[in-house]
């Protein structure tokens, strides 16, 4: 597919996808939502990628929707234009967050509203010293509407939570280190490189275990404790007949490195 708002590479075993609208900060209208969604497609069908990275272009990650093009669609107030903006939204993180592969966000300079709400949709994410994440809803006199409300307080509690959805503050990414939303902060120059070696990391993993593993978390965070533990010896069972689970018992016992295929 040719891209007007994303770049897509693969580099080593992992597809890297860019927002690339760097003098709007990577705002999101409806064609880098449409795009966005066909990169994380691209990049589960991409046999050559292990793990996927998600950064933007120029000094910002993402500074959320595009509040011209928001206004011009929702300025006159039709509630059934409303919905349809809502639902088109809520599926392109719905989207993101259920990527197969594991995603990793390279979070570079500013980072607000849905470009926090791509965040929470990632499984890691790696921040630039120089990072400046919000929320910033509340700023324009808007909600969340690309899961916010509902994935910020399971990621860092609801106290933490409200504060980043009532004051619209800009935090530095050591303080989301703390908080539990960011894995990892370093410098500015670093971020490439500590994602590329994040995703080389992963891509040494069984791409099987890895996407049941997630499924396995993020299944469970929605059920009670008692559920997910049924869960896991579920896909545990049915995992013990795959092909990755012979390899990495056989690498072990050979005392070599493994070589799984997915299957």
């Amino acid at each position: 597919m040719a891209y007007s708002r994303i770049i897509y590479e693969t580099r080593e075993r992992a597809a890297w996808i860019t927002l690339n609208r760097p003098d709007d900060l990577n705002c999101m209208d409806d064609v880098l939502c449409e795009e966005l969604c066909a990169a994380i497609a691209e990049a589960e069908r991409d046999d050559a990628a292990r793990a996927v990275v998600l950064t933007g272009a120029g000094r910002a990650f993402c500074a959320g929707a595009d509040l011209k093009h928001v206004r011009g669609i929702l300025g006159g107030g039709d509630p059934e234009t409303i919905r349809r903006f809502m639902a088109f939204a809520r599926d392109t993180f719905a989207r993101v967050a259920a990527c197969e592969k594991p995603l990793i966000a390279a979070v570079n300079g500013i980072a607000a509203a849905g470009g926090l709400e791509l965040i929470l949709a990632c499984d890691l994410v790696i921040a630039a010293e120089s990072a400046a994440i919000a929320d910033a809803h509340a700023n324009y006199g808007l909600l969340p509407g690309g899961g916010g409300s509902a994935r910020l307080p399971r990621k860092i509690g609801p106290t933490r939570a409200k504060y980043l959805l009532f004051t619209g503050e800009f935090l530095p990414a050591a303080t989301l280190r703390d908080w539990g939303l960011v894995n990892e902060v370093v410098p500015d120059a670093e971020l490439t490189g500590a994602a590329a070696a994040l995703a080389a990391k992963l891509a040494a993993k069984s791409p099987l275990v890895l996407r049941r593993m997630k499924t396995m978390v993020d299944d469970g965070l929605e059920s009670t404790l008692d559920a997910a533990l049924r869960l896991e010896t579920t896909v545990w069972e049915g995992h013990a007949t795959a092909a990755d689970f012979a390899e990495g018992l056989a690498a072990f016992s050979e005392k070599r490195t493994p070589s799984y295929t997915g299957r």
